[in-house]
């Protein structure tokens, strides 16, 4: 088991809102036409973006392992929300840059990257308990 704790807090400025994990701090936000001040990223960004720095490190992880001369992996994700039929669909695309890599080797980082994390929680069984306190 793994446990993860993120904490959130958003005082009077729409919707600037300061997240700590640790000691570390990030930003989110709405963008502008929502009402916010685009000072960070917004929430669905922030979901696309733990999809991609899992499946980059994932990958990072395993290359150097096999020790596979790949100088930077790139990892893009566009996420479509359809509110409407309460579907969510990443696109996920991976490029490497300074690798010559053979196409038995491209077929087992897909299926690498298909075995992140994050990728895994996403495509798996998810329930959210809340409580108020």
């Amino acid at each position: 088991m793994m446990t993860v704790s993120v904490k959130a807090s958003l005082g009077k400025e729409k919707y600037y809102t300061e997240v700590t994990a640790s000691e570390n701090t990030l930003i989110t936000d709405e963008p502008v036409d929502k009402g916010g001040g685009n000072k960070g990223f917004n929430p669905f960004e922030i979901l696309a973006t733990s999809l991609a720095s899992c499946t980059a490190a994932t990958l990072r992880m395993y290359i150097d392992r096999k020790e596979w001369d790949v100088e930077k992996i790139n990892i893009g994700v566009d996420l479509e929300h359809f509110p409407l039929t309460k579907r969510t669909i990443f696109k996920r695309t991976v490029s490497f840059d300074g690798a010559v890599l053979s196409d038995e080797q491209i077929k087992r980082l897909h299926t690498i990257a298909d075995a992140c994390p994050v990728h895994k929680i996403l495509t798996n069984d998810i329930e959210i308990v809340t409580k108020f306190s």
